[in-house]
């Protein structure tokens, strides 16, 4: 018997390649495709007056159909940019205090899902796999249901699902979550996010836990479990002694002057604590007046979502505390914040990791945050770097034994964690870096694609439903 087709759902589509600057996402899926072959069904990037009658836009790439649609202005303000990343971006951060609740961006967040389930539908066959991801398409399984189509539906969410005091603040929140249920398989990437859900599920919607990772709630039970995502560790390992790694990492080098680089690589935003990890490295600067003059803190930070009101204000946040802090510290020969608002290639970044002492992966609460594990992947094995790395990243449950763990919003223990990596013996960085190497170069976003298409393809069928099992505690 031949293997079910890979029907793949994401808000952006592609690229196939990894040669350039996609992200963990796109490359998780992007590998998945290459390998089985199947199709990417999402959203072109574009915006069109016309987009509600227009056509799907379709392209080849060996075994894999590329088929995306566009959004008209109004979907992609009330879509995309309204109860996407308006509301359900911060509120799934636990960001209460920055979340923005619109009945019309709930109006078009949910129109854009069933125009997604129309234009998809037609395309799909019976025994397809349909994967789909994030939080732009909570919805989408239920109407690909209402469209017609019986088959495997799973999900994935990338970044955190919050707890059930948080989520409960969305209008709606259980019509949402029981839309989920239309799912076979959700997926998330830590056992808080599972729990999370769990813990909405049963008591908000009155649900049981069962047995084998299965929620039942009202005559639906489906499957839920945690698949930590990972990155191509071997690939981006051979990425790092590229001809272009190594440019970057000289000239790093050359830049440097001999000091030590901590380095900090995130796109632009609120989530990632890059104003927080600058405070901490200012600490470092107030309590060790031996540092001064002996280190640079390189913060890589491109642009994101910069119609977005948040995210210009957090812009001049940052550049206003770079500022003071290279004001206050800066001497003629040595300014110790650089921050750059470019992107680079991933075979740049590498070479970038791999010149770096410190990584300083920060965030206030993150999904997984692969930034730690390319820079783990990117590591020379005989003169590793140190990775620093928040409590709050879903990456702390598989680096911890390796990382040192750091609260972002304490700029005292940031300050000592940079001292202790700065000045750490070389026996010592290596015992650490080769806790995280083990696990990053198991975990790779090829074995999260398996585990995961393993797990939907081994659910039974709509049609055959599992039989029913006493519930066991939610722990």
């Amino acid at each position: 018997m031949s293997e079910p087709r890979l029907v793949v759902v994401s808000n952006r589509v592609g690229p196939l390649d990894d040669e350039g600057k996609a992200g963990g996402l796109a490359v998780g899926l992007a590998d998945a495709l290459r390998r089985r072959g199947g199709l990417w069904f999402g959203w072109s990037g574009e915006t069109d007056e016309a987009a509600a009658d227009g056509p799907v836009k379709t392209e080849r790439h060996g075994q894999t159909e590329l088929a995306t649609i566009d959004l008209t202005p109004e979907e992609n303000e009330g879509f995309y940019l309204g109860y996407a990343n308006r509301s359900l971006w911060p509120l799934l951060h636990y960001r209460l205090d920055l979340v923005q609740f619109d009945r019309s961006f709930d109006r078009v967040y949910h129109a854009v899902n069933r125009r997604f389930a129309e234009r998809l539908a037609p395309l799909l066959r019976p025994d397809d796999l349909v994967w789909v991801h994030d939080y732009h398409f909570f919805p989408l399984g239920a109407e690909l249901r209402k469209a017609g189509f019986a088959g495997r539906i799973g999900y994935f969410l990338h970044i955190p699902f919050c707890p059930p005091e948080i989520f409960t603040a969305l209008p709606a929140s259980h019509d949402l979550v029981r839309a989920m249920l239309a799912y076979d398989l959700v997926g998330f990437q830590t056992e808080t996010d599972r729990m999370n859900f769990l813990a909405f599920c049963t008591r908000e919607l009155g649900g049981e836990v069962l047995e084998g990772n299965r929620v039942r709630v009202g005559d639906r039970t489906i499957e839920v479990d945690s698949f930590p995502i990972g990155i191509d560790a071997e690939g981006y390992r051979r990425f790092a002694v590229s001809p272009e790694a190594g440019e970057h990492e000289e000239m790093l080098r050359d830049i440097a002057k001999g000091r030590p680089l901590v380095v900090g690589v995130d796109r632009l935003d609120y989530t990632k604590g890059i104003v927080e990890r600058l405070l901490g490295f200012e600490r470092l600067l107030e309590d060790h007046e031996e540092m001064r003059g002996g280190v640079n803190l390189l913060q890589i930070a491109p642009l994101s979502r910069a119609e977005l009101e948040t995210y210009a204000g957090l812009r001049t946040e940052l550049e206003a505390t770079a500022g003071r802090v290279n004001g206050r510290f800066a001497t003629l020969d040595w300014t110790p914040i650089q921050i750059m608002t470019t992107g680079f290639t991933r075979r740049a970044l590498a070479g970038i990791y791999r010149a770096a002492r410190v990584c300083f992966v920060t965030p206030l609460r993150d999904g997984m945050n692969l930034v730690a594990k390319e820079y783990v992947a990117a590591q020379d094995p005989t003169d590793p770097g140190v990775l620093l790395l928040s409590r709050f990243a879903g990456a702390r449950a598989e680096l911890e034994g390796g990382a040192l763990l750091v609260n972002p919003y304490n700029p005292d223990t940031m300050a000592d964690a940079l001292k202790r990596a700065l000045t750490m013996k070389l026996d010592e960085r290596i015992e650490r870096f080769e806790a995280m190497r083990e696990t990053v170069f198991a975990g790779t976003a090829s074995r999260w694609c398996d585990r995961f298409l393993g797990a939907l393809a081994d659910v039974p069928a709509p049609s055959q439903p599992a039989s029913e099992e006493p519930p066991v505690q939610a722990s």
